[in-house]
């Protein structure tokens, strides 16, 4: 038994938790797995938001909610384990849309964002003054503290995946939004950009390759570096009737279908997916992808692979290597 003062007698080791505790010194020993687990846990799970379900909701939104009442008009694609902004527990992904001659305002935060292109025509971005036009399968940046808005010209709406990776944030809270004086930041027409990525350019490499099963990342012009130090956006193509190979990594992602359909099977649960259709797979989840037997698949990703890999974080099954920090 001890006693020391004021804190009277400390006798059982439930004692010593309760105890302790009082002074926000908060035992390890009882919670010890929960913060050591025997392997990646994630909080969130496997889920398919389909275009179909999802679509009429946006356009009506388009109609009701007005442009002077809505800064963006995103819905959010959230993990159903989860709250905003978690489509998996490090990648935020959402569907944006613009109507015609409406103008989302001029603003630039902290945050790293792409967009992908689904549908739509006459749209445009405007990032660091220069204006690009949107076409259906663009990857368009925006980087960091980058001035950028968006607008659409022509008849029928403009929609497009956002990726961000807003949920960092929630850990690091540096994140901030600055709004540009007018509704558009000053910005001059571009045909080409260092941050626009054509879905014509990306589906040409895919099919120059001859294998069944192929992944081509976006990258920056000279190839060797990744397009943010957060997020990563690829494509891959599946021949008809073929599958990917079964993953299992520490990163977590989100793919789109941009065509094709298939299935999915994320640890013991399948996903059939159609064009339009996106869907996550959170970090450590065995998946692996199948085409029907009568079409070609491409599937647009985006995950969080540049920081995981830049935090020595990044693993995938099998690997077991060890390396000596000097």
């Amino acid at each position: 038994m001890t006693t020391n003062g004021t804190h009277g007698k400390i006798e059982t080791i439930q004692d010593v938790i309760d105890g302790a505790s009082k002074y926000n010194a908060v035992p390890l020993w009882p919670q010890m797995v929960k913060y050591n687990p025997p392997q990646p846990n994630p909080k969130c799970v496997p889920h398919i938001w389909r275009y179909d379900d999802v679509r009429p909701y946006l356009v009506r939104a388009g109609e009701l909610v007005k442009e002077k009442d809505a800064e963006r008009r995103v819905l959010m694609l959230i993990n159903p384990r989860r709250e905003g902004p978690y489509t998996t527990d490090t990648l935020y992904a959402g569907l944006q849309l613009v109507m015609p001659h409406e103008t989302a305002p001029a603003h630039r935060h902290t945050a790293f964002a792409m967009r992908f292109v689904i549908e739509g025509n006459g749209g445009f971005t405007a990032v660091h003054g220069k204006r690009i036009t949107m076409n259906r399968g663009d990857v368009i940046l925006t980087p960091t503290w980058n001035w950028h808005d968006h607008g659409k010209d022509g008849s029928g709406p403009m929609i497009w995946l956002d990726a961000l990776d807003l949920p960092l944030f929630q850990f690091f809270p540096v994140h901030f939004v600055e709004h540009f004086k007018e509704k558009r930041y000053p910005a001059i027409d571009v045909g080409e950009s260092p941050i626009v990525f054509p879905w014509a350019g990306m589906k040409e490499r895919l099919d120059a390759d001859g294998g069944k099963w192929v992944v081509k990342e976006y990258r920056k012009a000279d190839e060797s570096y990744a397009v943010s130090k957060t997020l990563s956006p690829s494509a891959e193509r599946i021949s008809a009737g073929n599958q990917s190979s079964p993953r299992r990594e520490t990163t977590s992602c989100v793919y789109h279908v941009i065509a094709g359909r298939g299935r999915s099977v994320i640890n013991d649960q399948t996903f059939e997916w159609k064009e339009g259709d996106t869907f996550c797979v959170p970090s450590w989840y065995w998946y692996q992808h199948f085409a029907k037997s009568d079409e070609t698949v491409y599937l647009y990703r985006f995950d969080d692979k540049p920081m995981i890999e830049a935090l020595g974080f990044y693993r995938w099954e099998g690997m077991d290597t060890e390396t000596l920090v000097t």
